[in-house]
């Protein structure tokens, strides 16, 4: 064989396995990329829901404490929230939702309170039917953060 043939050779293998190391390193790359761009957001999306669900309660609560009749499109949209978490969240959250959702809806059914005793309940720290499902929130927001 001509050495002319067997250098022209070993230059276009070179080039053939320096093009292809170079297009699977950036293939790999593209996907890691790709999955840390669909953590963010997702990640993102659950906040979004989180903090929509943390507002509606709040509401829906202090609405159910001084009210003895429920407002259904409220009722519906805590719900939706809910079953809008199904889909993204952990167990542990959506058990704390669902908590949160049905003392929410049994509250109406309790005598009302006043400003008064609203206030005393602040003061005795009694007034945060949303603790547990905010400490869920986090957990499951850290879990995710350092997958």
């Amino acid at each position: 064989m001509d050495p002319a043939y067997l250098s022209a050779l070993a230059a276009l293998a070179g080039s053939v396995i320096g093009g292809t190391t170079s297009f699977f390193s950036s293939w790999l790359g593209q996907g890691a990329q790709s999955r840390a761009q669909m953590r963010l957001y997702n990640r993102g999306r659950r906040q979004e829901l989180y903090r929509d669900f943390i507002d509606e309660a709040s509401s829906f609560y202090i609405d159910a404490l001084m009210r003895n009749t429920p407002d259904p499109p409220k009722t519906v949209k805590l719900y939706a929230l809910v079953n809008r978490m199904r889909v993204l969240s952990s167990h542990k959250v959506i058990e704390e939702a669902d908590t949160v959702s049905r003392m929410i809806v049994d509250s109406y059914a309790r005598p009302n309170k006043s400003f008064e005793e609203i206030r005393a309940m602040v003061g005795e720290h009694a007034f945060d039917p949303l603790r547990a499902f905010s400490e869920a929130c986090r957990e499951e927001l850290q879990q995710t953060a350092s997958l």
